[in-house]
């Protein structure tokens, strides 16, 4: 087994949630939870493991569908799938996403920059885990802490 790495090409202040899924139904249940959000801007893309082997594709933004694609395309492993936010936010679809019948798994929804471990064998590619963001500096101070405090109490997710 070959392992690898593919990094993932978002721009910069977009969103993504990253998963595996078992069936091609995926992408037309994913479809329906995004649209059903709200005021999201997005692309989903589901890569099949078996039949035809297509990367399906839906969403109501073309450059956050192609940004989904190419990646999924990238990565080139069978049952996952790629939620691309261009507006909006992970934590406003997650438990949904991870409640559709077909997810098996969330790796990661972040707007960090990722790269997809990968193992490689003569059958195909297996994610074996992400990594996503940069390592710790450091532990938050007494400072640190406020800020984080504020910050979530302005942008609406705490009292």
């Amino acid at each position: 087994m070959n392992i690898l790495t593919v990094p993932l090409n978002v721009p910069d202040g977009w969103n993504i949630i990253f998963g595996q899924s078992h069936f091609i139904k995926t992408i037309e249940d994913l479809y329906e939870i995004l649209a059903a959000a709200g005021e999201l801007k997005f692309g989903v893309a589901f890569s099949e493991a078996s039949q035809h082997r297509l990367v399906r594709h839906a969403g109501n933004d073309d450059d956050a569908k192609r940004t989904a694609i190419d990646n999924l395309q990238a990565i080139g492993a069978g049952h996952t799938f790629l939620i691309v936010l261009k507006k909006g936010f992970p934590i406003q679809v997650l438990n949904s996403v991870k409640n559709c019948p077909e997810v098996c798994r969330v790796f990661c929804a972040t707007a960090n920059p990722v790269e997809v471990v990968l193992g490689e064998t003569g059958l195909g590619r297996a994610v074996l885990g992400v990594v996503d963001g940069n390592s710790p500096m450091g532990v938050e101070g007494s400072e640190d802490i406020a800020d984080r405090k504020k910050f979530l109490r302005t942008i609406g997710y705490k009292c």
